[in-house]
């Protein structure tokens, strides 16, 4: 997708139903360790068992790194039909427990993406999770095969290759006729890229690669079952463990919800938008409409657009659509500030619980600045602050210049073969307007994300990529956590999942910004809870955000979150034992081509 938050987040069935994988008939389970109640599960398949149980137990030689962490790699098979065939390596870090003697065991990271580093998040575990989870697991992060630290997936023979074929992607997401015929062109190229070049890392990258390396990753660090923390697209990764390996879940909790079954697209679903599927627009649309109808109720002195500030925010669109804002600054030359721009600030606000403070002075901004008739002083005031958004835009712009970078290849790498897409790329620009007008403003950001898995032209494959069922019984309860106002995966993704899968409980958030964990001290203290204890949230529970748009004092300072935990990270240590703790950088943005989001 493009800046997952951006794109975040395939030709034809990526894969066949593996032969063998109908579970077997609900068996007795152990008795879940320390939690003492029997527990029925669905069993693991022969099929898959045998796949993933005939690889020898890796060796983790751990080695200190990052002052506070222990890092390793391991080389785990490429196909997991072929043990003893080729390898890819696999990058891990752990964040040890502080309580060596009352050691749960370990506890599994994943922030999503595709694409996300998990070694970062483990990294930055002490800065975001209870003091409870610190003291009692070793946090585990691992990049998925392609990702960051391990063996990365490359595209393209160089970056000169890859910046041409990359050309036509750097706007957040297409408007006019000349860029979507662009986004196609580049779209396709990237796609044959992968294809071949990319091959055959490519093509063994899906997130049924990645569960059967986390099954064992997790024998590799002594745990008998699985305890896993997955948000966003983690949540995907999440469920495909809970449907692989049903009866090796300790304690399993996926935090932003995407629904597995609309990810892959069966059936009827297998020619559609994987947007159409999912529906991360409609949600973010409704967190927009949701701030711009709190912002009249909170007056103009809380609200600089207060008054109609839907009516406002569609006056800015439609005039840029119209025509961009150009600012000539002497220090960044000429910036252009185009409508797609505008919305991808919007998206990229709306993941974090104040954005609601940056979506408003934007708008605000942005109208004086489509006014040729406003006042000078108002003017210049304008153009300061939005050059001042445009500078700390190109810090963390994509560059396709030294070294490779391989972020949107990392996602495509994922969606493109777990998922169903549409055939050709030159169906987007109507499929995506076709979005838009059911999602206003975001159905075409978050369309086009998928564009180059088209399957005429992403034609690589993974045989043994898994495309359900995702019903499965498994030995711990599922804790489905879903946010209302989440813009990137649609809340109505987790009532779906938690509806699927028969040992699960849902925690809904009326909480605001991407996942609910570190956003709500309800959500995080049920969450925690259940890692540690197995005890789940009553039925029913609805957690409250912190923070809630307009109520907080006007003069309350935003949070940016990916900001935030560069600052902790660079602390260089973790802090003490009741040190207040920051928010995940799981859930900020990000960075890949354009200027959107990655889920």
């Amino acid at each position: 997708m493009l800046r997952r938050t951006r794109s975040l987040a395939a030709a034809g069935v990526v894969g066949t139903l593996l032969a063998g994988s109908a579970v077997a008939p609900a068996a007795a389970a152990p008795t879940l360790s320390g939690w003492g109640r029997p527990v029925v599960t669905d069993r693991t398949s022969p099929q898959e068992a045998r796949r993933v149980d005939r690889v020898p137990t890796p060796d983790l030689d751990w080695y200190a790194c990052y002052d506070y962490a222990e890092c390793a790699t391991v080389r785990l098979p490429l196909d997991y039909d072929r043990p003893h065939g080729a390898t890819t390596e696999v990058a891990l870090l752990r964040v040890k427990a502080r309580d060596q003697q009352h050691r749960i065991g370990s506890l599994f990271v994943n922030p999503g993406g595709p694409g996300g580093s998990g070694t970062s998040m483990a990294l930055a575990a002490p800065y975001f999770l209870g003091d409870e989870l610190l003291d009692r697991f070793d946090i585990v992060g691992v990049d998925p095969r392609g990702v960051a630290s391990s063996e990365q997936v490359r595209c393209f023979a160089s970056v000169k290759d890859q910046t041409r074929a990359y050309a036509g992607l750097n706007v957040a997401f297409p408007w006019t006729k000349a860029e979507e015929k662009a986004y196609v062109a580049s779209s396709k190229a990237v796609g044959r890229g992968c294809s071949t070049t990319g091959r055959p890392l490519s093509g063994a990258m899906s997130t049924a690669e990645v569960a059967r390396d986390m099954d064992v990753l997790r024998r590799a660090v002594g745990d008998r079952k699985l305890t896993y923390l997955g948000f966003s697209y983690g949540s995907i990764l999440g469920q495909y463990y809970a449907n692989m390996f049903p009866d090796r879940v300790r304690a399993l909790v996926i935090d932003g919800v995407l629904d597995a079954t609309t990810w892959v697209g069966r059936g009827k679903g297998r020619n559609l938008l994987q947007e159409d599927r999912m529906r991360s627009a409609q949600g973010a649309y409704r967190a927009l409409s949701e701030i711009l109808t709190r912002c009249d109720a909170a007056g103009p002195a809380a609200c600089p657009v207060a008054g109609d500030a839907a009516g406002t925010y569609d006056l800015v669109a439609k005039r840029l659509r119209a025509k961009p804002v150009v600012i000539e600054d002497p220090d960044l030359g000429e910036v252009t500030i185009r409508y797609s721009d505008f919305v991808a600030a919007t998206l990229n606000a709306l993941y974090d619980p104040y954005g609601y403070q940056q979506v408003v002075a934007i708008t605000a901004e942005l109208l004086v600045l489509t006014d040729p008739a406003a006042a000078a002083p108002a003017r210049e005031r304008a153009r300061a602050a939005v050059t001042r958004l445009a500078a700390e835009a190109r810090q963390q712009a994509r560059r396709y210049d030294f070294p490779y970078d391989n972020g949107l290849e990392t996602f495509l790498g994922v969606d493109c073969t777990d998922a169903n897409h549409p055939r050709d790329a030159a169906s987007w620009p109507a499929r995506a307007a076709r979005a838009d007008a059911r999602d206003p403003y975001f159905g075409r950001a978050w369309a086009w994300a998928t564009s180059p898995c088209a399957r005429d032209t992403w034609t690589v494959r993974d045989e043994d990529a898994y495309t359900g069922p995702f019903d499965r019984r498994t030995s711990a309860p599922v804790l489905v956590v879903g946010n209302y106002w989440d813009p990137a995966t649609n809340y109505r993704g987790a009532v779906s999942t938690a509806a699927l899968l028969p040992n699960s409980r849902l925690l809904s958030s009326d909480s605001w910004g991407h996942t609910a964990y570190g956003t709500s001290a309800c959500a995080t203290g049920a969450v925690d809870a259940y890692l540690l204890r197995g005890t789940l949230p009553a039925k029913g529970t609805v957690c409250t955000g912190d923070a809630q748009p307009f109520a907080e004092p006007t003069d309350a300072p935003a949070v940016d979150r990916a900001e935030a935990a560069k600052r902790t990270l660079a602390e260089q240590g973790a802090p003490r034992r009741g040190e207040p703790k920051r928010l995940p950088p799981v859930v900020a943005p990000l960075p890949a081509v354009g200027t959107l989001t990655v889920r």
